[in-house]
């Protein structure tokens, strides 16, 4: 790929965020919940203050993928207090990863995976886990072909549907 980089998203990238978030998520999840309830979410998860307050948290940390300029998918690390669950101690998440559909497929994902791992080997972090919708099962596969195991699960509310978030770990070493 020409011109593909990842890097760090900093605190001016707040929109930027806002624009690839609600892109990939919508290109993710939009056919499976009510227009209502896509709508509450990215006004939540997805504004611009709450975007700024997690760019400004030290133990969140963002990471774009970029072509010749153009951000076509990011990552979400979390370690410490900003983990959204507490199961493992001194370990790193993986809140996010997600790539424009155009470019899945192209290895983008993997590239940011790795970046994932990169950082949990120099802060000598020995886990890394995630949660994942349990019908997201390109994911699931995609994690388990990265040597993911499942160690637990949890329910978590999307708008008026509850569902279940499968949580894999892996290993570091």
């Amino acid at each position: 790929m020409s011109n593909f980089i990842i890097r760090a998203a900093n605190i001016t990238d707040g929109l930027k965020l806002q624009k690839i978030g609600k892109q990939t998520f919508l290109e993710t999840f939009n056919s499976n919940d009510s227009a209502i309830d896509i709508e509450q979410y990215l006004n939540e998860k997805f504004s611009l203050e709450q975007l700024n307050s997690e760019l400004k948290n030290p133990k969140s940390k963002f990471f774009f993928s970029e072509i010749n300029n153009k951000i076509i998918g990011y990552l979400k690390i979390n370690t410490g207090d900003a983990q959204t669950e507490n199961l493992l101690s001194e370990a790193l998440e993986i809140e996010r990863i997600y790539v424009i559909s155009k470019y899945q497929g192209k290895n983008i994902g993997k590239l940011l995976f790795d970046k994932a791992i990169c950082v949990a080997k120099q802060k000598k972090i020995k886990d890394i886990w995630l949660g994942v919708w349990k019908k997201n099962h390109s994911a699931i596969k995609f994690y388990k072909k990265n040597g993911f195991v499942k160690f637990d699960k949890h329910k978590f509310t999307f708008g008026q549907d509850e569902s279940i978030n499968i949580l894999m770990k892996l290993k570091v070493n």
